[in-house]
């Protein structure tokens, strides 16, 4: 099994936990989250997995179970931008997951507005007698569902996994990756 881990550097932790940068960096306070790999525009994207709104998927997924992020999934009124993305999660095919935006490039300086870390799952099932590949981009997913090759179900599942890497940008400012498999593809 792939194992990848994110390692979050002293001012990193510094600013996520309201302790001052000065006082991370002299405990050399270093936290370890695992990794998940996926895909975005045919690229490898690595995340989080920090909160899930539904019990069982938080418990299976290690993550902190938050039933107030289905409240993300609110009917806005039209035009509005909602503050919940897709992802597409694979059912019976073993593949990273796939993402419609990541934030471009990562850090600060992000342009894409498009872009939350809240996501919405859609669950992508290959149909019987179809031949399973990878699919590595949101076009390719859609291209499946309407060629009769895969289903595509929303549900009501909304996780929080802040994109952290992308082959394009690298990583987040401040953040450490250390890949402990090294394979190329999620």
């Amino acid at each position: 099994m792939t194992r990848h881990f994110l390692h979050l550097l002293p001012a990193f932790v510094a600013a996520c936990c309201g302790l001052s940068p000065a006082h991370a960096q002299a405990t050399g306070d270093i936290v370890e989250l695992p990794l998940v790999s996926g895909w975005y525009d045919g690229k490898v994207v690595r995340y989080v997995t920090t909160d899930v709104s539904d019990k069982k998927a938080a418990a299976e997924m290690g993550a902190n179970y938050v039933p107030r992020l289905a409240n993300a999934l609110r009917q806005l009124q039209p035009g509005q931008p909602g503050a919940v993305e897709r992802i597409y999660s694979f059912v019976n095919f073993k593949q990273g997951g796939v993402l419609p935006s990541l934030p471009s490039p990562i850090g600060a300086a992000n342009a894409n507005l498009n872009y939350s870390p809240l996501w919405q799952v859609h669950k992508v099932t290959w149909l019987a007698g179809k031949q399973p590949r990878i699919l590595k981009s949101e076009e390719e997913v859609l291209s499946a569902e309407e060629a009769g090759q895969v289903s595509i179900e929303k549900t009501s599942l909304v996780v929080n996994c802040p994109v952290v890497f992308s082959e394009a940008d690298g990583p987040l400012p401040h953040v450490k990756i250390h890949l402990a498999n090294q394979d190329p593809e999620p």
